[in-house]
């Protein structure tokens, strides 16, 4: 994308990457619908979230102690992780929940709310006010995608006959609209991956305890195959988001305006 795209459409170089970061990530979290809907039925998502964060938290450590990035102050005030790891595992826990009764197309069009919850919290916590271009954008997304969760069904909108799995999901993208400006909020200029990985593990702390009798009940070694695909495919999806969103605080993306 050469300066005057980028111009045209009011982006420094680092925001516009921030922003293809997080469009990538929407794709890559495409595939996760239909998986976990598929892998819902078999397995606990406390179960199941808390091993995706140990093993995202694993790779990434390895990552940074590779290429040399691993700095123990990033570790400081871990208070901030407990924080953002809590509400990312809420969403991922309530996302598996909702898909065991919401069809995955229905729960794709939840999330593409939560660039207006989003914004909304922005404002609470960052003071960052939204451009009549950015409102009127997400009100036409907001639109199409309250359509889609019910069904082009007018009555049911009327009548707001929502499912429970879509009712269940949307909470957790509340979760997910509020720590997307939290990292931006308490990140203290971290290298991204290191402050991932402070926030991978507490929550995949937070999990293990949460979800603990359901760990110990799992029978991990009698899952079906379809659930250690969905465990093999989005184990790395919580550290793409989060570098994501560090990618997008650093750029400036939620910076207040």
């Amino acid at each position: 994308m050469g300066k005057l795209g980028l111009t045209t459409f009011g982006l420094t170089q680092d925001q516009a990457i921030g922003h293809l970061a997080m469009l990538v990530f929407s794709a890559l979290v495409a595939g996760s619908f239909s998986l976990g809907s598929m892998a819902a039925p078999h397995i606990d998502p406390a179960a199941l979230n808390a091993a995706r964060f140990w093993l995202g938290a694993g790779l990434l450590s390895t990552i940074a102690v590779a290429t040399g990035r691993f700095d123990r102050r990033a570790f400081v005030a871990p208070w901030r992780f407990l924080i953002l790891g809590g509400l990312f595992g809420i969403y991922f826990v309530m996302m598996f929940e909702g898909l065991k009764t919401a069809p995955p197309v229905s729960a794709a069009a939840v999330f593409t709310l939560t660039p207006i919850v989003t914004g909304l919290a922005a404002w609470v916590l960052l003071r960052q006010v939204m451009t009549f271009r950015i409102a009127a954008a997400l009100a036409i997304g907001g639109a199409g995608a309250v359509w889609v969760i019910f069904r082009a069904d007018l009555n049911a909108i009327l009548n707001f006959q929502i499912g429970k799995g879509e009712i269940t999901y949307f909470w957790g993208c509340v979760s997910h609209a509020i720590y997307t400006p939290m990292v931006r909020k308490l990140n203290r200029g971290e290298n991204p991956i290191i402050f991932t990985v402070g926030m991978l593990i507490a929550g995949g702390i937070i999990l293990s305890i949460y979800g603990g009798p359901a760990i110990l009940a799992t029978d991990w070694s009698a899952l079906p195959l379809i659930v250690w695909i969905t465990l093999a495919y989005t184990r790395s999806l919580p550290a793409r988001r989060l570098l994501c969103c560090c990618r997008s605080a650093r750029c400036g993306c939620h910076r207040p305006r």
